[in-house]
């Protein structure tokens, strides 16, 4: 298998058949179950917590709470305020306040509802106008008094959106006997995981050992700690393994969620169109704990006025700690907010210069060496025309598709048969969005790779180890190309991640590819020099050699010798550190900086037919076009593409996590509205390949862009099918009813 060719995932068919083994199968002889203690309050404060009950019941082994933490109370992303375990106050609804281990998960269930905490209930904060400031963002670019001769305001409302994962969060932490712990666990990044845990157990890092278990989905939601801690806690008290695996309700309030948010805009424009200014305030909820809300503002910030050229820009991007479930991390990280927001503001603006929606975008479109509003440049490709262009090219749908019996699935409300054409107008949309790849701002982002090539009963074999998390984007594939197109070896088996290799960073802001790939791309090649070296050692050859199909060839191809007969008994390994280009801090005063490391661009046409007297909205068709740099898995590619725009999809028309006075009221999957193949539509893609000459073999990260301008594109065709302003999301029926 090598870079560029389309490879089916191992781990597809065992997933498909039911068989592969996800965390919450995990088994351990002796092992205990654990269950969590939640409050019931989204504020209030611990009088005191009385688990003799609890501890008293048969079957239970432990209960503890926060007086039984060894070592750091409070963890954190990138500030340290949650508590492991509540103590004084509980600050959202659900926050977990004792945990237990009993012999049986309903015996833990029931010790667990027996602990006693008596709370003197406050009031919450469940307004992000009236909470505290987590972290403002300023960007100030250009005239800050420039004005113009169109001018446009809109106010948008963005609801909160959750990761949805199929596999709620569960793992199994296994004492060693000497002390430390040995967790398996379904996270995003297993060092971060291991760094934390070290502080809250009290215990040196070498002694909390991490291994990545089965993963059913992640899209951020497993960045932070859920129930790692708790378990490796309740592990160490007994002296035997635990398994915490949580319910899907209990999974509602076990991670965190995409950020709701208000945004509202002002952009300005000369009457040929061109954009003189954009002025923005985006305010994001960022719940009880800050988990990695400043990072998420700061995106939201510096995207804030999408792919296009802004020469000046007031922005300001605030993100509020309030007693709401805790926001963080999901896929588009801040940039589909903003982009819900600025793609309205494009399509309102061309309507009140009498211009085509998508000519307008085409107009001010970035391009290649353009400056961002942080002042940054924009260097390789940038083909927002390009995307726009293509997407707009692709054949519309035909009118009402199907005749005769099934033909509802095909309408508004489908299955439902609600209706049979009467009052259902059709409308098309176009969204542009982009994003950074990879972290910003300062943080050092790298990966560690570990090559080994050896004989394996007279084959040579390529082992890479990596502790890079494959969360379902199929970087464990990425990994075995990179290495057997490096190396020319057909046996290529990729070690399971865990934290006996250095870190590879989090699963998450589109970089494993970037940064791990290049990582192994690294340590392949250091194996490769060795390889190349004992053979001219021992060939002499007149020519350069090189490794193809397992064999040492020479310049035009022909085999001297195979690698199992020069290898022998030796094992060449190498470990390489791979590091991208420096970013920098924003300015605090401007926003200003060379704060990304690489920027990616997507772009969406939508068509939908909307019955405007039900209120029921058919997604019939998306388009899209992305530049990928380079396809390493085109067939996964388009799987990135497709699963992106349902997330996507979701968002624009069904998904939102109903919070009233900081409860969450529809946590299952029965109320908390889901995309099904019956609402995915097909999906047009056109992929690019245009390379990035700063990453390795060109390419860019791809998971993120079609999450961003999916739903945008969805929600430009409603108003097109409605002439209704819609400036919330998700739509819901009420806002399109005539």
């Amino acid at each position: 298998m090598k870079v560029g060719e389309s490879v089916r995932r191992p781990d597809a068919p065992p997933k498909v058949r039911g068989t592969f083994v996800y965390s919450s199968d995990l088994r351990a002889e002796g092992m205990l179950w654990g269950a969590t203690v939640r409050s019931p309050h989204p504020h209030a404060r611990i009088r005191s917590i009385d688990a003799s009950e609890a501890r008293a019941m048969p079957g239970v082994h432990a209960v503890l709470t926060h007086e039984d933490v060894p070592g750091k109370k409070v963890y954190g992303l990138e500030i340290a305020d949650q508590p492991v375990l509540a103590f004084e106050f509980v600050r959202y609804w659900g926050e977990a306040v004792a945990v237990v281990a009993a012999d049986h998960p309903e015996q833990a269930r029931r010790a667990a509802g027996k602990v006693r905490v008596d709370y003197e209930v406050l009031p919450p904060v469940t307004r992000a106008e009236d909470g505290k400031v987590l972290r403002h963002v300023k960007i100030r670019h250009g005239d800050q008094s420039a004005r113009a001769d169109v001018v446009v305001k809109g106010e948008y409302e963005i609801g909160m959106q959750d990761q949805a994962p199929l596999g709620p969060e569960s793992g199994l932490a296994i004492p060693d006997g000497e002390g430390g712990v040995d967790l398996h666990i379904a996270t995003q990044w297993l060092h971060v995981d291991q760094q934390q845990l070290a502080g809250i157990l009290g215990l040196p890092k070498e002694k909390v050992r991490l291994t990545m278990a089965g993963i059913g989905g992640a899209f951020g939601a497993r960045e932070d700690l859920s129930m790692q801690a708790h378990a490796c806690l309740l592990a160490l008290k007994t002296g035997r393994p635990v398994k915490i695996s949580y319910s899907r309700p209990e999974s509602f309030v076990g991670h965190v969620h995409r950020h709701p948010g208000t945004l509202s805009y002002e952009h300005g424009a000369n009457r040929d169109g061109t954009l003189v200014y954009v002025r923005a305030r985006i305010l994001l909820d960022g719940g009880a704990y800050a988990s990695s809300s400043t990072a998420v503002i700061a995106n939201a910030t510096c995207f804030a006025c999408g792919p296009y050229r802004v020469p000046n820009a007031t922005i300001d991007g605030i993100v509020v700690y309030s007693n709401n479930p805790p926001c963080g991390a999901m896929r588009g990280f801040g940039s589909v907010q903003n982009c819900y927001a600025h793609e309205a503001q494009m399509d309102k603006l061309a309507t009140a210069l009498g211009m085509d929606p998508v000519e307008l975008r085409i107009k001010n479109a970035l391009e290649t060496g353009d400056r961002a509003i942080t002042g940054q440049a924009i260097d390789g490709p940038v083909p927002v025309a390009e995307l726009l262009r293509r997407v707009r090219s692709f054949p519309l749908p035909l009118g009402e598709e199907g005749e005769g019996e099934g033909r509802e699935l095909f309408l508004p409300g489908g299955v439902s048969n609600t209706t049979h054409g009467e009052g259902v107008k059709r409308g098309v949309g176009y969204a542009a969005g982009f994003k950074n790849i990879g972290y910003s701002e300062g943080f050092d982002d790298y990966s560690t790779a570990r090559v080994r090539l050896f004989v394996h009963h007279g084959k040579p074999r390529v082992e890479v180890h990596t502790a890079a998390a494959e969360v379902g984007q199929g970087v464990a594939l990425v990994q075995a190309q990179v290495a057997g197109s490096e190396l020319g070896v057909t046996d290529v088996v990729v070690l399971n991640a865990d934290t006996r290799v250095g870190s590879a960073g989090s699963s998450s802001a589109s970089r494993q590819t970037y940064i791990t790939g290049g990582a192994v791309k690294a340590a392949s090649e250091a194996v490769c020099r060795r390889v190349l070296d004992l053979a001219e050692s021992e060939l002499h050859p007149g020519s350069e050699l090189r490794i193809e199909n397992d064999s040492i060839v020479d310049a035009g191809g022909k085999p001297m010798v195979s690698l199992a007969t020069l290898l022998g008994d030796a094992v060449i390994e190498e470990t390489r550190e791979f590091r991208p280009r420096k970013t920098h801090h924003l300015d605090p005063d401007t926003g200003q900086s060379d704060a990304h490391m690489q920027f990616a661009f997507a772009a969406h046409r939508a068509v939908v037919d909307v019955d405007t007297e039900l209120g029921l909205v058919k997604v019939v068709e998306l388009a899209t076009a992305q530049d990928v740099g380079k396809a390493i898995n085109p067939l996964a590619v388009q799987g990135q593409l497709e699963g992106g725009a349902a997330q996507g999809l979701g968002l624009a028309v069904m998904e939102e996590i109903q919070v009233k006075d900081g409860v969450i009221k529809n946590a299952s999957f029965t109320d908390y509205l889901l995309p099904t193949i019956l609402d995915m539509p097909p999906v047009k893609m056109d992929i690019l390949e245009l390379g990035d000459p700063n990453s390795p073999y060109g390419l860019k990260g791809v998971g993120e862009p079609p999450t961003i301008s999916s739903g945008p594109a969805i929600v430009a065709a409603i108003r097109a099918a409605t002439g209704r302003a819609i400036d919330r999301v998700p739509v819901r029926p009420q806002d399109l009813t005539l």
